[in-house]
């Protein structure tokens, strides 16, 4: 999945294709190729596992295994728990507008196909009211408990935390950048010998840069709607309840921490729209930048700070 956020200079010494991405990996350190490449190879092995647990394409997935149990508390793994335990929490701050419940009504928009196989999930029983009010998490027990038929999809937060997780793999090194289809973390300075300057994508005229940000280390991501038509129109950022697509952003852009945040959050923004969105953005302390359809900008008060 292609987003908005564009690295500059984009001199990869690696990449690889994980959840329907290409994920490029710079080091920029001056070290020996083999332990680089190992390092490089075990943050690849994060997206392999966040995949592997996370997906709602594949059947035999952590979480679709717990999509298909219904009223029983079901163990599940640390990894699959914190994502879900961000996931819960993000609904919850947002008010609704991010909700890990959607997968039902992804999947009624054509959002139903495997990116490796092609093959399509079978269409799976949800209750049409169903939300984040019905995913209950026990922490002692590590389980989570669906009320509801439901079926759950965390693709705009599992990427961002195998970017995290990757990141931390490679925390031997000064200077990196981890470019997941434009979901970005970087660490210390580029090749260049400055801050990583990353190119934010013009929502309407896809070759062109509507901003530029430069940071020595955190996250940078954005949520667009030119990224995954649907089938029948629209595209793929929905509005929990009704099924649309959100229609009052273009694209939202989230400076944060982590990947996961940024991600998560440009998501809840994207579907709140331009106020709303960016009062939660101001709430959470992190950067951000919203572009409507009339191409009205709206940013965080901090924003700024990040324009080279």
């Amino acid at each position: 999945m292609t987003t908005g956020t564009i690295p500059v200079a984009e001199p990869a010494v690696a990449s690889a294709v994980f959840m329907d991405t290409l994920v490029a990996i710079e080091v920029v350190d001056p070290v020996a190729a083999p332990a680089r490449e190992a390092a490089v190879a075990r943050a690849y092995g994060w997206f392999r596992e966040v995949e592997q647990r996370c997906s709602r394409f594949d059947q035999g997935s952590e979480l679709s295994r717990l999509s298909a149990t219904v009223g029983t508390p079901v163990e599940v793994s640390p990894l699959l728990f914190r994502v879900l335990e961000f996931a819960l929490a993000l609904a919850a701050e947002s008010g609704g507008a991010f909700d890990p419940t959607v997968g039902a009504a992804m999947e009624r928009r054509g959002f139903d196909q495997h990116y490796t196989t092609g093959a399509r999930v079978p269409s799976r029983r949800a209750d049409a009211a169903a939300s984040y009010h019905d995913v209950v998490l026990d922490p002692r027990r590590r389980t989570a408990t669906l009320l509801r038929p439901l079926v759950l999809d965390l693709g705009a937060v599992a990427k961002g935390f195998a970017i995290d997780l990757a990141a931390e793999e490679l925390r031997q090194f000064e200077n990196y950048a981890i470019n997941a289809g434009g979901d970005i973390f970087v660490r210390g300075m580029s090749a260049e010998g400055g801050p990583w300057r990353i190119g934010i994508r013009h929502p309407r005229e896809l070759e062109t840069l509507v901003e530029t940000v430069a940071i020595t280390g955190g996250a940078v991501c954005t949520s667009g709607d030119y990224e995954r038509p649907g089938t029948g129109g629209g595209h793929h950022i929905l509005q929990p309840g009704s099924g649309h697509s959100a229609g009052a952003a273009a694209s939202v852009t989230v400076v944060a921490p982590t990947a996961m945040v940024a991600d998560g959050l440009a998501t809840a923004a994207f579907v709140l729209g331009p106020e709303a969105g960016i009062a939660l953005l101001e709430r959470q302390g992190v950067g951000g930048l919203i572009i409507t359809p009339a191409l009205e900008r709206f940013e965080t008060r901090g924003f700024g700070s990040y324009r080279p």
